[in-house]
């Protein structure tokens, strides 16, 4: 696989020119470079899912509410249901191998009457999802360090540097600028950044799963792992369903991200099958090395409401002050656990770096089909067939969202909550009109799920509209401006602005997918 035959270059290879017709067909030229093999895709999907990120970055809200039993036990659950949406794409991503993904299916499975509109809102979803991600991402690793760099100093009751919110911009902006310019490389290099997400993901998980427990003093039995539920710190919340429910939303969170596989099929080999198996494969590999790393974790979560306070040395980051405090129990020093934090760093890093090549990707997409302001501007390629301009557009809408973290934490919470549901609900868009008005007329790829798909992807649906519901509901009483659940207004006004725009100009311009294949 990826190999040339011998006396062919690769643009005249058998596969290369099945890629290229098939694009084709779907109504677009060949402009990136198509040269990807399925473990390059895998490993973009694997890379910006990554588990290390997720998890640690929002262990807290897992630990908080509902603790170890909801954690472990819910990333089962979740992986269930997350796989559901995962086949269902694969699916479809196998129909219809673009870049463009979701938005482009759902102008094809939706019907002819309601194909514009229906590829404006999930286009739309989709981009703002994946912006959101990028600030989420970016700006999680700069408050990782900024921990790094307090207990390095000594800790918060040591007199250790706690950054300002302006120093932590400065770090993120920082942060931002390198992804920019790693993602203004040729896609052969960036593939690399690529592969090394997803194998220091996997060395990262092994290493931390084997280091930790070896060297806690204190492990918590397998009895408090799985079926200790944490009631404490609940921020007035006491129904255990309520408290599970608001827990689940840890393990979705990290799971998240594997449409990368769909917006890197242009540049993929094999791109009916290789994307299909690139989210699959991203998925499964992810819940397995996920759970096993919550578990790892879990097991030295001896004393949650400590772990959680925010007068530790770690300011309340629960992980970072379970780290720190077993090794220090073991050795006298937390510099083990700082060394810990630091593997974890660099998988966030790695991840940020795919959540901009997905962004710029999708822009690209978005914008060869007429869908952005200034769309000439985004879609243009330069020598090394890179979509350079839409790759800083992407960096710089991502620091403008993180500008909302200087006037208020929960307004900058509300703008990252977008990530979660504003890719969930453009990823269950298409999945709905196959399962509804494609029923009969879809005609599958290489990879389907035969009489199942319907099935499957009617699961998928409805695991995505419970997560809607689950986001949006308070998670804590009494409701208050700090406290404030400010998600259906962020992502309501992603919908209120979406629908808008098309009211009042893109219905009557906006046609959905434009073929370029007549272009010169």
């Amino acid at each position: 696989m990826g190999t040339v035959e011998a006396g062919l270059p690769a643009a005249d290879h058998p596969a290369a020119d099945a890629d290229r017709a098939r694009l084709q067909q779907l109504g677009y030229k060949q402009e990136l470079k198509r040269g990807l093999s399925v473990v390059s895709n895998f490993a973009f999907s694997f890379a910006i899912i990554s588990v290390l990120t997720g998890v640690t970055t929002t262990y807290n809200t897992g630990l908080r509410y509902g603790g170890p039993a909801s954690m472990t036990l819910g990333w089962l659950v979740v992986a269930t249901f997350n796989g559901c949406v995962a086949l269902s794409m694969a699916e479809i991503c196998s129909a219809y191998p673009t870049s463009g993904g979701l938005y482009y299916w759902s102008a094809k499975l939706a019907g002819k009457d309601w194909a514009p509109l229906a590829s404006w809102i999930t286009g739309w979803f989709n981009i703002v999802g994946q912006w959101a991600c990028t600030t989420s991402v970016d700006f999680s690793l700069a408050q990782l360090i900024q921990v790094m760099i307090l207990l390095s100093t000594g800790g918060a009751n040591g007199g250790g540097y706690l950054a300002s919110k302006y120093v932590v911009l400065a770090i993120y902006t920082a942060i931002l600028i390198v992804h920019g310019l790693i993602n203004s490389l040729p896609i052969q290099w960036l593939s690399w950044f690529g592969q090394l997400g997803a194998f220091w993901n996997v060395a990262g998980v092994f290493l931390l799963v084997i280091l930790i427990p070896s060297v806690a003093k204190e492990r918590a039995s397998a009895e408090f792992i799985f079926t200790h539920f944490n009631t404490q710190n609940t921020l007035g919340i006491h129904s255990k369903p309520y408290i599970l429910a608001v827990g689940l939303l840890m393990s979705q969170y990290s799971s998240i991200g594997y449409d990368t596989s769909v917006h890197m099929t242009e540049e993929t080999k094999n791109a009916d099958w290789n994307g299909p198996m690139g989210i699959v494969s991203s998925v499964a590999l992810s819940s397995i090395f996920g759970w096993i790393y919550l578990l790892a974790l879990t097991s030295v979560m001896t004393d949650i409401p400590y772990f959680l306070d925010t007068s530790n040395d770690a300011g309340g980051y629960a992980i970072a002050q379970a780290l720190y405090t077993t090794f220090h129990r073991r050795y006298g020093s937390g510099v083990g656990g700082i060394v810990c934090l630091g593997i974890i760093a660099v998988a966030v890093f790695l991840c940020g770096t795919a959540c901009v090549t997905s962004n710029s990707r999708m822009g690209y997409a978005f914008s060869r089909d007429g869908a952005m302001p200034f769309s000439h501007v985004w879609h243009r390629v330069n020598k090394q067939e890179v979509p350079l301009n839409v790759v800083w557009l992407s960096v710089s809408v991502a620091f403008v969202m993180a500008l909302t973290s200087l006037g208020s934490q929960v307004a900058f919470q509300a703008m990252v909550s977008i990530t979660t549901l504003g890719l969930y609900i453009s990823y269950a868009l298409p999945i709905i009109f196959r399962v509804t008005t494609a029923r009969k007329s879809f005609v599958p790829g290489p990879f389907h799920l035969g009489r199942y798909g319907v099935a499957v992807g009617s699961a998928a649906v409805l695991w995505v509209a419970l997560v809607t519901v689950l986001f949006c509901l308070p998670v804590a009483y009494p409701v208050a401006k700090d406290n404030f659940n400010y998600t259906p207004a962020a992502v309501g006004g992603v919908l209120l602005l979406t629908v808008g725009a098309w009211v009042l100009h893109a219905r009557f311009w906006f046609r959905g997918p434009v073929t370029n294949v007549g272009e010169a």
